[in-house]
């Protein structure tokens, strides 16, 4: 028989805060997470505006309190890795510190790390004392000289601070995680993903506890560009920044990029019970679902609705026992309405009357990340017994016929599915209950 797996600790890093309290009252009372990009010179590009998480300096302070040990190791690995990593295992301590957990606690080979992330991208100043070095006397570079001048000037750490597993594989070494250990890179799929792989492991009895994490970021030179030359990115021209990013508004014209990352405690059910944890939500199924071939091209509505079907036969719940939507809704034109389709075809007429909010008026899209940080704020939701709003809905779109959450007094209910797509096809949902 199964094991039952619940949610006992959270932690999140992102444009509205380092804590779960400020992404509660950042999200009830409508603050905005977009301000004018900081994080790089955006000269030259149509961006001038970013969700970023100001908050975090990447320092060792934003790991929160720590024993002295692990302090120590914790600063002294800081410039092995990227600020997504960084991110990432500064939410996933937190997550370990709000449930409790610690060295002491629990077995080490009982408890594990499942990681979502995007690929990362070297910044390219890593690059620019290598390449200087191999001009010729044109100022060109000579490729010729790369292996006798450019490499020895490359820090031989470059590699490792880029690798999509390097949050799973540090938190894991930091706090002497020995259980499973994976790294699911699958963009804004990720965090889906991550949380139901890491609750199958629970559930047939590989691991006790589970750290399921999700890091990611838009918010970087190359990282950027990619997203200016792949995605509808709202321009602002017709609003201001904190205003951009419109979920099923009819008035939308994008998403807005933006960078965070959160995890999640994982436990076995009755493991949970015996220390007294706080039981946040029960995970009760997940899927996902590709859509995209060559000939048919990407097709987010298909995606999305196998997803959320596979994901509700997979819990046992039947559509009209979810409570609430925490949808995708990044602002786009087309992405919006095909959710909304999707949507449509699992629920049919009961769709008039469900809650769907989305937290990304609020967030920007933080990438792999912004799942988990969007779950959590519906785990909060369903503490708190209402929903928050979705920031900047203001023109109901007949494309999008939704009841999409306005205000703070929309009861949150007991079930919810947490949806998630990438541009490339790949959806994935989560449906989780609220403990009790």
């Amino acid at each position: 028989m199964a094991r039952r797996v619940v949610i006992t600790g959270v932690g999140v890093v992102c444009p509205l805060g380092s804590s779960p309290e400020e992404l509660w009252e950042g999200l009830c009372s409508g603050r905005s997470g977009v301000s004018p990009l900081e994080a790089f010179d955006p000269a030259g590009l149509p961006v001038r505006f970013a969700a970023q998480a100001r908050q975090f300096s990447g320092k060792i302070q934003d790991f929160g309190p720590l024993e002295k040990e692990l302090k120590k190791t914790i600063r002294k690995g800081l410039k092995t890795v990227c600020r997504e990593a960084q991110m990432g295992i500064a939410a996933a301590q937190a997550a370990l510190r709000d449930a409790g957990l610690t060295p002491q606690v629990y077995a080490p080979d009982q408890i594990g790390a499942v990681f979502g992330s995007d690929y990362m991208v070297t910044l390219p100043e890593d690059f620019v004392d290598p390449c200087s070095r191999c001009r010729d006397q044109q100022g060109r570079f000579d490729f010729s000289r790369w292996a006798r001048q450019g490499l020895p000037a490359l820090n031989p750490l470059w590699l490792l601070k880029y690798l999509p597993n390097m949050p799973a594989a540090h938190l894991s070494m930091y706090n002497d995680l020995r259980g499973p250990n994976n790294s699911i890179t699958q963009r804004e799929a990720s965090s889906n993903l991550a949380v139901g792989e890491a609750a199958r492991i629970i559930a047939r009895g590989h691991a006790r506890w589970m750290v399921a994490g999700a890091t990611g970021s838009w918010i970087h030179p190359v990282r950027t560009v990619q997203a200016l030359l792949q995605f509808e990115l709202a321009g602002g021209e017709d609003a201001p920044p904190e205003e951009a990013c419109r979920p099923f508004d009819r008035r939308r014209r994008g998403m807005v990029l933006g960078e965070g990352a959160a995890a999640v405690v994982l436990e076995e059910y009755e493991s949970a019970q015996g220390r007294g944890a706080t039981i946040y939500a029960e995970v009760l199924g997940s899927a996902g679902a590709m859509a995209s071939s060559l000939t048919q091209g990407v097709d987010q509505r298909r995606a999305l609705q196998l997803a959320l079907q596979r994901a509700l036969a997979d819990a046992g719940v039947e559509p009209q026992q979810v409570d609430h939507i925490n949808a995708h809704g990044a602002g786009t034109r087309e992405g919006d309405a095909a959710e909304a389709q999707a949507l449509a075809e699992v629920f049919g007429p009961r769709l008039a009357e469900l809650p769907v909010t989305s937290a990304k008026g609020h967030l920007g899209n933080l990438g792999a990340g912004g799942g988990l940080v969007e779950l959590i704020g519906s785990l909060l939701a369903l503490r708190h017994g209402r929903l928050f709003p979705t920031r900047n809905y203001q023109v109901p779109d007949p494309e999008c016929p939704l009841r999409v959450v306005t205000d703070t007094s929309t009861p949150a209910g007991e079930v919810l599915a947490k949806l998630n797509v990438t541009l490339q096809g790949q959806a994935s949902c989560l449906v989780v209950r609220k403990a009790g």
